[in-house]
């Protein structure tokens, strides 16, 4: 898993409540078992026409919004179904982060497990960013994990809270199997251990 200390990216604006993961990434794209190419279809729905054509007024579409890596978006973000495509075709279109007021338990943890960083913050704070967003290019906000700060176009900064084991496996690049192979010596020994006692399982 990619490490994130520091980001320094375009922020798009989303101001939407309830974007539930069938929106993020609706459910005939769910057939794959890769984490790569759902990118493009990152909210379809909300992207594309039915004939396939980009809808120009969606955030996404627009020139200066095409690169962004921070997503600031509304309340309980990331609700519905428990399908870890969603951040992983938020991760495949480019976001890093992404900033809302609340969300769903088992998406915010399924951010964590993919390199995302998901960040809570008051409404008051979250209304501030999202007006940052909607300077388009000129929307840049960085993102710096080790001090826990947001800091927006103007320099003005906002401090967040992180869960600490969270923190330490988001700048170390460490998911679930990461972590596991942090054990492998020990991991390693005992089953040297298993197999001097118990041959007959090896066999």
């Amino acid at each position: 898993m990619e490490k994130f200390t520091r980001l320094d990216g375009i922020a798009a604006p989303l101001p939407m409540v309830n974007i539930d993961t069938d929106m993020i990434i609706p459910k005939q794209f769910l057939k794959t078992i890769k984490r790569t190419g759902l990118g493009k279809h990152l909210f379809e729905e909300l992207r594309y026409t039915t004939e396939g054509a980009e809808i120009d007024d969606f955030v996404l579409n627009k020139p200066a919004y095409r690169n962004a890596q921070i997503l600031v978006a509304g309340d309980n973000f990331g609700c519905g179904s428990s399908r870890e495509h969603a951040p992983w075709a938020l991760l495949d279109f480019g976001i890093r982060c992404v900033i809302a007021t609340s969300f769903a338990d088992i998406f915010y943890n399924n951010c964590f497990k993919n390199g995302i960083l998901p960040i809570r913050l008051p409404k008051e704070q979250v209304d501030l960013l999202m007006d940052d967003a909607e300077r388009g290019a000129n929307a840049r906000v960085t993102v710096d994990l080790e001090s826990q700060t947001i800091s927006g176009p103007d320099g003005g900064t906002i401090h967040f809270e992180i869960d600490p084991f969270r923190k330490h496996c988001l700048m170390n690049g460490l998911d679930d199997i990461g972590l596991s192979l942090q054990r492998s010596g020990q991991i390693d020994r005992y089953e040297a251990e298993q197999q001097a006692a118990q041959p007959w399982l090896f066999r």
